[in-house]
């Protein structure tokens, strides 16, 4: 039977007591006149008890305070019992590595479908999470149910942490910081049926929904939906954390799934793989190309835990042309707190057109070596082979790679994509022109300029060969699709198969300094 909550135990019972008096009066009526027929009274009696039900739902269907604001009445803390305090009406985690768990009067604490909301504050490098569907256990991190990461700074050293607020942790992660320390944010986890939502400030952040057959590391083999309670997690005495107007909105235990499962599930191992081992699955460069919008984007990244760096093209012939174009556009975007904001700055000439405060105004800049003016004084755009002069390809080569290198060296970017890229005419000869010498000049440039790789997965380049070279040099990488349009944004199947191949680890990976 469900166990109601104090706050909402006054209306059930005025329920209880309306359909104990209602049966009451018939009976008197049926004693005292013998005209009011018993079948009647049965029918009656079924009807308002229906409408009774009908308002117990409509109680149970209201948010349930969980914390009191000034004891921990209701909660239980695993180990380091010490390491969690109440101030200024909020939980606060102080300590040792300690769990505390939901173990109050509100549904046997024991959700299955629900909507929890907690304001939450965090100090810098702060590392906690919010457990659900999970169960009271003495010691360790708990092993049922699945852990939504709170985290919105992340510390230096041999191991740091990406998986940031609002990730559904080693499953479906959010790679970039999301809200800011030191401020109160509202996070907000729904289940219903196999599909876990998690909100923050009320924008959605993260989904998965759990196929049939779900793959699991084995350290993370309980993280399964069933139903449970609700933890909070103190991660370390470094870490301090505030919850405070924790509550929960207890939903029918026989919602449909509203979300799709993944249906390639050979694919899903290796992104929950990555994923647990905390590798970075951000594409930064994409494109609101073709139709495509922003919303849209945002929804295809989170299906595969993806975080995207969404770019604007600046420069001659490429999207915004001119300085005041682009104040224009800077002064009206809005910023969204799950994607980066990119300048893929376009020829040669994007320095001349554009202001270092207008590039500075961008999350990073990048740009590539497929357009820029020859020997002859032709400038070529590769991409078009009408604008493109190759003559003997071996002359081509030591021109792009001397611009390469100079591009590179000089200019003020952050990352180097479409890297190596290669005309039409000549690119089934890539292995070939793309000798050791060549690779060795522009890994050296990369290195010396700090200058990041992207693994671009449209035209799959670089090779497994430069990519290994640039990691010897200790060259940073990005993954990088360049779609032009709505329907080729993909999974970024080569940057995701390149990474067992070259050996990349997370270490490896380039992140903006924004």
């Amino acid at each position: 039977m469900y166990n109601f909550p104090a706050e909402q135990k006054t209306g059930v019972d005025m329920v209880l007591n309306i359909i104990t008096f209602f049966i009451l009066f018939l009976w008197r009526i049926e004693k005292q006149t013998k005209t009011y027929p018993m079948k009647n009274i049965k029918i009656m009696t079924i009807a308002v008890i229906a409408m009774a039900l009908s308002a117990c739902t409509s109680v149970s269907d209201e948010w349930i305070t969980l914390f009191d604001g000034e004891t921990l009445e209701g909660w239980t803390a695993s180990e380091h019992t010490d390491s969690w305090k109440i101030e200024e009406g909020a939980i606060v985690t102080a300590g040792e590595r300690s769990h505390l768990f939901y173990t109050g009067d509100a549904l046997d604490h024991n959700f299955k479908n629900f909507e929890f909301s907690v304001d939450v504050k965090t100090k810098p490098e702060a590392n906690s999470g919010i457990y659900i569907h999970t169960k009271f256990q003495e010691e360790g991190w708990p092993y049922d149910g699945y852990e939504c990461q709170v985290l919105n700074s992340s510390g230096s050293g041999d191991y740091v942490e990406h998986k940031m607020t609002g990730s559904i942790y080693a499953i479906r992660n959010v790679w970039k910081s999301v809200t800011a320390d030191n401020e109160w944010f509202n996070y907000r986890i729904k289940v219903e049926g196999k599909t876990i939502q998690t909100f923050i400030n009320g924008e959605l952040s993260a989904e998965y929904t759990e196929p049939d057959e779900v793959y699991r590391p084995e350290s993370f083999a309980g993280r399964l939906l069933s139903s449970g309670t609700f933890a909070f997690q103190c991660h370390d005495p470094g870490s301090v954390v505030a919850y405070k107007n924790i509550k929960v909105k207890p939903l029918a235990d026989d919602l449909p799934t509203p979300g799709t499962p993944p249906v390639d599930l050979e694919f899903e191992k290796k992104i929950v793989d990555l994923s647990s081992q905390n590798f970075p699955l951000i594409d930064f460069h994409t494109h609101l190309k073709g139709g495509i919008t922003r919303e849209e984007a945002l929804a295809h990244a989170r299906s595969y835990g993806f975080t995207y760096g969404i770019a604007v093209n600046c420069g001659l012939k490429m999207g915004f042309e001119t300085e005041e174009e682009l104040k224009v556009y800077l002064d009206a975007f809005e910023p969204i707190p799950f994607a980066w904001h990119a300048m893929q700055a376009e020829g040669r000439e994007w320095l001349e057109l554009f202001s270092k405060e207008s590039r500075d105004r961008f999350d990073y800049v990048f740009t590539d070596a497929m357009t820029w003016t020859n020997d002859n004084g032709k400038r070529m755009r590769l991409w078009i082979p009408e604008e493109t002069e190759i003559g003997d390809p071996q002359d081509f080569m030591d021109q792009l790679t001397a611009r390469i290198v100079k591009i590179v060296s000089t200019e003020p970017i952050d990352i180097y994509v479409n890297p190596t890229y290669l005309p039409a005419d000549i690119a089934d000869q890539y292995d070939a022109l793309w000798t050791d010498d060549r690779i060795d000049q522009v890994v050296k440039a990369l290195a010396e300029s700090g200058v990041a790789l992207e693994i671009n997965n449209r035209n799959r380049i670089p090779s497994a060969t430069f990519i290994k070279k640039a990691k010897e040099a200790g060259v940073k990488f990005t993954f990088g699709t360049n779609n032009g349009g709505a329907n080729d944004l993909g999974r970024m199947d080569y940057a995701i198969g390149i990474i067992g191949e070259c050996g990349l680890t997370p270490q490896d990976m380039w992140f903006p300094a924004k």
